[in-house]
């Protein structure tokens, strides 16, 4: 039996579904066969390698120390990292671009992925510490609602978390005056303004000698959120990203300085 992969449409040739469902099964085998190449250089030179690792803004404070353990073990490892939100980040882990992710993790998986959780952090509302609702004891959602916020992308998970409080308090969308996804320009803006902000407790906490930004007592807005690593389910793992990921896990275990 044969089967036609593609097809004359009125905008030029496009694959059919049988021709789709081949493709997306050849873009597997070649992220398999990459797997496979990757793990043979690894058992040919023991503590060598490569590691591709992407890492969220509020995450990245906690990655130094684990690098630079895993480089003293092993010297001739090399990395790539890159900064960014799980929306960018996850289609490159999909793709075979990255090896793991340490990040805030979803409640459930995504889609072909697997997830270890590390431990739990709490996003709260930041301010400077000059702001006139700093030395407030207690906010509700109503006092926020005449603020200007500095908040990343509307894709990430903060941020919606952010927008559904607001519509379930009965309030108007929060009032984003500058967008930004890095998280450290976010809490230079934070120090440095009257925008508010929405970042993780151990964040402001591992940050908090280079800016002057105190946490705001809005428990309507706290939120608890796991995080872990992600990487492909079933894909290889080499020795220095399992080693990574436990180096990770200890550190994530010490708690943040309190300031």
């Amino acid at each position: 039996m044969q089967a036609k992969l593609v097809e004359r449409t009125p905008k030029g040739v496009a694959l059919t579904p049988v021709g789709a469902a081949l493709l997306a099964r050849v873009h597997r085998l070649r992220v398999n066969l990459s797997d496979v190449r990757r793990e043979a250089a690894d058992l040919s030179h023991g503590r060598a390698g490569h590691v591709r690792i992407g890492v969220g803004a509020t995450t990245v404070e906690d990655l130094p120390e684990s690098c630079a353990a895993l480089l003293k073990e092993a010297p001739d490892l090399t990395a790539q990292i890159i900064v960014a939100d799980n929306d960018v980040m996850v289609p490159a882990l999909s793709n075979g671009e990255l090896d793991l992710i340490f990040n805030v993790i979803p409640d459930s998986p995504y889609a072909g992925c697997a997830q270890e959780r590390l431990f739990d952090d709490v996003f709260v509302v930041c301010a400077s510490v000059e702001h006139r609702l700093a030395k407030r004891k207690r906010l509700s959602m109503a006092d926020l609602a005449p603020e200007r916020w500095t908040l990343s992308a509307p894709a990430v998970l903060n941020v919606q978390h952010v927008h559904r409080v607001f519509q379930a308090s009965g309030l108007p969308a929060p009032q984003v005056a500058i967008e930004a996804r890095p998280l450290r320009l976010r809490l230079q803006i934070c120090a440095s303004t009257n925008l508010l902000s929405f970042n993780a407790r151990r964040t402001l906490q591992l940050c908090a000698p280079r800016f002057r930004l105190k946490e705001l007592p809005v428990d309507e807005l706290k939120w608890r959120r796991a995080v872990g690593v992600i990487y492909r389910n079933g894909s290889y793992i080499s020795p220095a990203a399992r080693r990574l990921i436990r180096l990770l896990r200890t550190v994530a275990s010490r708690p943040a300085p309190v300031n």
